[in-house]
This record gives structure tokens, C-alpha cells and sequence, in this order.
């Protein structure tokens, strides 16, 4: 048995090692894993700011692309009361824009007050109106040309001059044979400064072409041709924050540009990203407790882990089966060595007792008839253990393989209990056989197959009790469509943790009884005859008291 403890050894050790490194992997995988985990979602906290920009930024793309152009439909003919109007609607829509200067504007080829003037074109103001939220009615005229007391300061005049500048230095290499240029669009007739936008009508071709003409042909004075000129105030601090990642960024804030964190506590997670255009001196600000993105970190996480934990407890579940098969391999392997050197033993000691009384016979010159009896006896006893042995082997493989039928017949209880009896007292007469029969005679069965049952089951009852108290005592009864055979003895007893495994190919119960001549295959024989009977057999057994089978087989009328 060394090589099997070996082997047993060596696959258990295996199995160990697996775990080990299935557990191993596991935990590297998880550390792996969390570690991306953590990676990704700091990667996230600093690229999807970008979508909290645009749209936070998005209100302000709409007003700067669709809403400040609408001015050009006007064709310089806005006066101050369609003004109101149009900025009334920008006002309440865009609660960024604080505030709205308006130039009502005039062009022409002779010097305007208070304006412009490149070669012989001048640009000046008309009117200049101040429209916004909670202004006083006073403040809202900024200048008229038309009121002697009207001062048309330099801060008022501030972004109309530049404008002005530019529009007449693109005037005047403007090229009237083709269509204003995208460029020309946007840097003559839009002024993009720190938080303010500056927006002139943009003419016709027709009318740059008239423009052109005024700036250098020297003729009579010319009609005054109108423009439109807006500059709007944006405060950047009123823009609505969009927190379209609320799981990533605790609070999101517009800070000036050169703003920098007082806080040096690492327990923050800090990320800025800078606005555009009039808003380019202020940025988007984002910061969010660590703890805050550790959570989000075990969110995103867990999925991973619950992955990698189902496919770990699955090849636990199959180190587990492995392990098992294993176990029942080296199990079945002990009982095959046993069964073979059991049943080795069990052909040797006939086979030998054969050979001795056969030799004693060829080497005798005559033999008495004591002396012919007595070897004769020996050698048909010998003879039929050998025939017994190879008849149960044989029975067993054919009900295994359901090669068996059943012979079925009336059986006379009273007389087939008496027969087994008589057999069995007639073999060992010390042995003290008593059988009860209640409420039944006659039994529908195979008598062959029964019999081999009360047989192996007389047999332990015998060889699994000490000498002096060799006793059996059987009672059979019906109860309603079952009839019961219970097996009592006074024997050794089976301890109750072999219960489960008595009923098997090749096991034996370890005891002084049973260390020579069993195979194994009694109590498993019967076990299989009855469940091909289609009763059943139970076991109820103290040690050093004795057992009880009980066998319930199927009662026909």
C-alpha cells in the first residue's frame, strides 16, 4: 500500500498547489483590477470635463452663433424701440448678459461729430442707449446728437471707435467683386474682448461697394446710409454649470483664471478646465472628495469583483470535483487491492486445502473408508466455497447488468424459513436460529433470489458475533401492501459513521472479524438483489449489542 499513500499524497499536494495558485492569481487579479479601476475613473475625472464645458458653454454657443446675427436682418434700420424688443428677449433667455450698449450708428462721406473718419468715409453715432437689468430710465439715453448737452464720452465711445477702425480699414481694401469672406466676417464685424462681445451689421456687397465709393471718390456730400452697432456685457459667473457627471464631480464653480486652490489637503481631488472666447480670463473648476471617487471607484469595481469572484469559486468548484474524483478514485483503488487480495485469499485457501488432500490421497497406497469419507468431505466442502464464491461474483455482475429476470412463484413462508433453518443448524449447530411469522403464508417471489438474500444475511449474522453468543432471530409481517423482513442479531454491531458505505461494492467494516476472508460484496449483492426486487434495506445497529436489518419488499395478492 505504500505506492497508493504515495500517489494519495502526491495528487492531494496537487490539488493544494492549485488552490494556492488559483487563490493567488485571484487576489492579483482583484489588486490588478481595482488598480485599473482607480486609473479609469481619474481618467474619466479628467476628460469628461469637457462635456460639462460644452454644455455648460452651449447657452453661450447658441447666443454668440444664432442670436447676435439676427441684428443684420435689421440692415442698420434697428431704432431704439425695436431695440428694447430684441434685447428684452436676449435678457430673459441669457441670464449672462448683464447689460447691452447700443449704437444707432450713421454713415456718409462727410465729417460726422463724434465719429471716424478713414480717407473721406466717416462712421460716427447717432444715439447711443444703454439697455440692462434694474437700470434707471435716466441711464438708459447715453448720448443723442441731437441734444446740445449730450457728451459723447471716451468710455462710451470706447468699443464704437474700435469697431469703427476696423470697418473702415476693411472698407477700404475690401473687394467689391466677391462675397465677404467667413475671416472678414468674424474679425471686422465682431469684437470679442474680456467679457464683453462688440457686433456690427454686416452690409451687402452693395452697399460696401457704395462704401468704397465715398471713402474715395471726392463728390457731392452724400445721403447718410445706417448702421448698427451692439456691445454686449457678459458676466461669466451667471453662466449655469451643467453637471451632466454628478458621480464624478462633487462641485463644479467658475473661477478666474489665475485662481489657485487655498486647499493642500489631499483629500481633494482638484482638475480646471479654461472657458473661451469673452469668458477666457475664467475657468471651469472641479473638485470632488477622494472619498467621494473612492466610491465611485468601488461602484465601478464591484461588477469586476463579483466577475472575478464567480470564476474563482467556479475553479474552486472544480478543484473541489477534481479533489472528490480523486478521493474516490484512491478509495476505489484501496477496495480493488483489498478485493483482490481478499478474494486471492478466499481461491487460495480451497484451492490449497483441495491440493493437500488431493496429494495425501495419490501418495497413500489404500485408503480406509474413514480416511475416503473424511478427504472426500474436505474436498466437496472446499469445492463448493470455490462454486459459492464464483456464483456470487457472477450473480452481481448479472444484476448489475441487468442480465438477471425474475422467476416469480408462490413460496410457502413457514416452509422455506424451515429449510434455511434446518441448512443452517446442520452447518454450525451452535448457532441458535429462531424465525416468527405474522399474518402472511404465502409470498409471490423468486425463491432463488430470496434465498441468496437470507443466505449473506445469516452468513454475517454468524461470522459478526462472538462465539458464545451466536443467535438470529427473524420476523416477518405485512404491513398493508408491503411485506417485512427484519434480520436481528446479537452480534458485534456496525459503528453508525459506516451506515452509508456498508451497502457498497468492496467495503468492509474494519474489526478482528474481518481481516481475513471477506470480499466485500455481501451486504452490496443484497443491497443490489432487493433494489431488483424493488424493495429496500435499512440498517439499525449498536455497537457490541448487535444489528437489524430490516428489508420491505413489494406484496402482490
Amino acid at each position: 500500500m505504500q505506492e497508493y499513500q504515495y500517489l494519495y499524497r502526491k495528487n492531494f499536494t496537487l490539488v493544494l498547489v492549485f488552490l494556492l495558485v488559483i487563490t493567488s492569481a485571484m487576489a492579483g487579479a482583484l489588486i490588478l483590477g481595482y488598480n485599473l479601476t482607480s486609473r479609469y475613473v481619474e481618467n474619466e475625472f479628467a476628460s469628461q470635463k469637457i462635456d460639462v464645458l460644452e454644455e455648460t458653454i452651449n447657452p453661450y454657443n447658441e447666443f454668440f452663433q444664432n442670436k447676435i446675427p439676427q441684428i443684420s436682418f435689421y440692415q442698420g434700420y434697428l431704432d431704439s424701440s425695436q431695440a428694447i424688443k430684441y434685447i428684452d428677449t436676449i435678457l430673459k433667455k441669457f441670464q449672462f448678459v448683464d447689460r447691452v450698449i447700443f449704437y444707432d450708428s450713421e454713415i456718409s462721406n462727410y465729417k460726422i461729430p463724434n465719429g471716424i473718419s478713414v480717407n473721406n468715409l466717416s462712421i460716427g453715432p447717432k444715439a447711443v442707449y444703454q439697455f440692462g437689468r434694474n437700470l434707471s430710465k435716466d441711464s438708459i439715453i447715453l448720448y443723442k446728437s441731437d441734444r446740445p448737452d449730450s457728451v459723447f464720452i471716451i468710455k462710451t465711445g470706447d468699443e464704437f471707435n474700435k469697431m469703427a477702425v476696423k470697418f473702415g480699414g476693411f472698407i477700404e481694401l475690401a473687394d467689391t467683386t466677391q462675397a465677404i469672406q467667413d475671416d472678414d466676417r468674424f474679425n471686422v464685424f465682431y469684437g470679442i474682448r474680456s467679457n464683453r462681445i462688440t457686433f456690427m451689421n454686416i452690409p451687402r456687397r452693395e452697399e460696401i461697394k457704395i462704401y468704397k465709393d465715398l471713402m474715395f471718390k471726392s463728390e457731392r456730400r452724400s445721403p447718410v446710409y445706417e448702421m448698427d452697432m451692439l456691445t454686449f456685457y457678459l458676466n461669466p459667473l451667471k453662466l449655469a454649470i451643467m453637471n451632466n457627471h454628478p458621480d464624478l464631480y462633487q462641485s463644479i464653480s467658475i473661477k478666474p483664471l489665475v485662481y489657485e486652490s487655498i486647499e493642500n489637503d489631499s483629500g481633494y481631488m482638484e482638475n480646471d478646465l479654461p472657458l473661451y472666447g469673452p469668458f477666457s480670463d475664467y475657468k471651469l473648476f472641479f473638485s470632488s472628495d477622494k472619498g467621494f471617487i473612492r466610491n465611485k471607484i468601488n461602484s465601478r469595481f464591484m461588477p469586476i469583483a463579483g466577475g472575478l469572484f464567480i470564476i474563482y469559486f467556479t475553479l474552486l468548484f472544480i478543484g473541489y470535483l477534481i479533489f472528490r474524483n480523486l478521493n474516490i478514485n484512491s478509495k476505489l483503488f484501496k477496495l480493488q487491492y483489498d478485493f483482490i487480495n481478499n478474494l486471492t485469499h478466499e481461491f487460495k485457501t480451497p484451492v490449497s486445502v483441495i491440493k493437500i488432500a488431493g496429494n495425501n490421497i495419490r501418495s497413500a497406497s489404500n485408503l480406509s473408508d474413514r480416511e475416503r469419507l473424511h478427504y472426500g468431505k474436505i474436498l466437496d466442502e472446499e469445492a463448493d466455497k470455490l462454486n459459492d464464491l464464483m456464483n456470487r461474483l457472477l450473480s452481481f455482475a448479472q444484476i448489475e447488468n441487468k442480465a438477471i429476470k425474475l422467476k416469480p412463484e408462490s413460496i410457502n413462508l413457514e416452509i422455506f424459513c424451515q429449510n434455511m433453518v434446518d441448512s443452517y443448524q446442520l452447518k454450525y449447530p451452535a448457532f441458535d436460529i429462531e424465525y416468527n411469522i405474522q399474518n402472511v403464508e404465502y409470498f409471490n417471489s423468486d425463491p432463488v433470489l430470496l434465498g441468496s438474500i437470507f443466505q449473506n444475511l445469516i452468513d454475517n449474522a454468524y461470522k459478526y458475533s462472538n462465539p458464545e453468543n451466536r443467535k438470529l432471530r427473524i420476523n416477518i409481517y405485512k404491513i398493508k401492501n408491503r411485506i417485512v423482513f427484519k434480520f436481528e442479531d446479537q452480534g458485534i454491531g456496525i459503528p453508525e459513521k459506516d451506515f452509508k458505505n456498508i451497502f457498497k461494492k468492496f467495503f468492509r467494516v474494519q474489526n478482528q472479524y474481518n481481516q481475513q476472508g471477506s470480499v466485500g460484496l455481501g451486504l452490496a449483492f443484497c443491497a443490489e438483489l432487493i433494489k431488483f426486487m424493488g424493495g429496500t434495506i435499512t440498517i439499525k445497529s449498536v455497537e457490541g449489542k448487535g444489528s437489524e436489518f430490516r428489508i420491505e419488499l413489494p406484496y402482490e395478492t
